[in-house]
């Protein structure tokens, strides 16, 4: 069969280290690869700046805190904040005259810089403790942006993001944002699967699962929790700046609010903690799971299968979003990730029967 371990052999470590031992495996990212670049050709422009591009970009975002909380096992609760540094801090930076493609490195080296200030309370507490310290950077953020006109205009301003280009190409249209946006998802996608197997993505794994055992092999707790604070901030900032010039095109502060915060951290659990594909499927489903639930409840209502009280309509939907939530944490832990995994698995050894782990 096409999808088979079996007459798969790999005679050099260089072969066994590969991401895909399986060649379907390759296959299928290939052209998963392929229809996201094509995608604004047979996707409407509707479906693919109010759901693809979103979804593209939110995976990003995902990815970023799923460095630190999936592999690191650090709490953030202010991630938001941390995009909204990289937000601001891009558009500024053009602004004054910047370089579009520096602006994004500058902006996310800025957010890395003050997430790395205040990750630096993982190095003293945790759990809980750390969980407060990161609430204490999102309300900080929040204060600072609504309260000091240089940087957003005020609590109800709204700061538009100027015309710019990305190595001479304009960021105009709607495939261009895409095209930069995919191009930023792909690039933290192929990051995140070759850290697992370098010695800081080694590292960070130790220290999630006991940092006092990796102090004792010689992993460095200090030096780590920085570096993984450092890099997750990075990536989230240069995704906060791309945020805004692909997807909003205009910034106000309730965009970056504690309430996105917790919508990333569910993203994270949901999908799966350390993993690559979770943070896709997680980001997908708390994204578009809400707007397909909304017009399936709005049809429903139409044609006279529910009560009509606009009360009700506007509350089912999240009543039916929250019960997937716990439905998915109770059926599964580990997120969609694991579905996704065994049934992968089932069809590794298909028609066999097998047993399920």
């Amino acid at each position: 069969m096409f999808y088979r371990l079996s007459g798969t052999y790999h005679t050099s470590y260089q072969a066994d280290r590969k991401l895909w031992k399986i060649p379907t495996d390759r296959r299928l990212v290939i052209a998963l690869l392929v229809l996201a670049l094509l995608a604004p050709l047979y996707v409407s422009p509707l479906y693919l700046g109010s759901y693809v591009l979103p979804w593209v970009i939110w995976s990003a975002a995902a990815l970023s805190l799923t460095l630190l909380m999936g592999l690191a096992g650090q709490l953030h609760f202010g991630f938001a904040a941390v995009m909204a540094i990289g937000a601001y801090a891009s558009i500024h930076l053009v602004r004054a005259g910047v370089p579009f493609e520096l602006a994004l490195l500058l902006s996310g080296l800025i957010a890395a810089v003050i997430g790395a200030v205040f990750g630096g309370a993982a190095l003293r507490v945790k759990g809980l403790y750390l969980v407060m310290a990161t609430l204490a950077m999102q309300y900080l953020v929040d204060w600072v942006v609504v309260n000091i006109p240089a940087i957003s205009g005020g609590a109800h301003a709204t700061l538009r993001t100027p015309a710019v280009s990305f190595l001479f190409m304009p960021i105009d249209s709607l495939a261009s944002r895409y095209w930069l946006a995919l191009g930023w998802a792909v690039l933290l996608t192929v990051f995140f699967m070759n850290v697992k197997r370098t010695s800081f993505g080694r590292a960070l794994v130790a220290i999630r699962d006991k940092d006092f055992a990796a102090a004792v092999i010689g992993v460095d707790p200090f030096k780590t929790k920085l570096m993984a604070f450092f890099t997750s901030s990075f990536m989230g900032g240069v995704t906060g700046a791309i945020l805004a010039f692909c997807f909003y095109r205009a910034v106000t502060p309730e965009q970056f609010g504690f309430n996105v915060s917790i919508q990333l951290v569910a993203m994270v659990l949901v999908g799966g903690l350390g993993s690559v594909i979770g943070s896709w499927l997680g980001a997908g489903f708390v994204l578009l799971a809400p707007i397909f639930l909304t017009n399936i409840i709005s049809a429903l209502a139409a044609s006279g299968w529910v009560p009509v009280s606009q009360n009700f309509l506007s509350h089912l939907p999240l009543m039916i979003y929250g019960a997937m939530i716990i439905g998915f944490l109770l059926l599964e832990p580990l997120g969609l990730a694991k579905i996704y995994d065994n049934i992968r698995k089932y069809f590794l050894v298909w028609p066999f029967r097998h047993a399920r782990s």
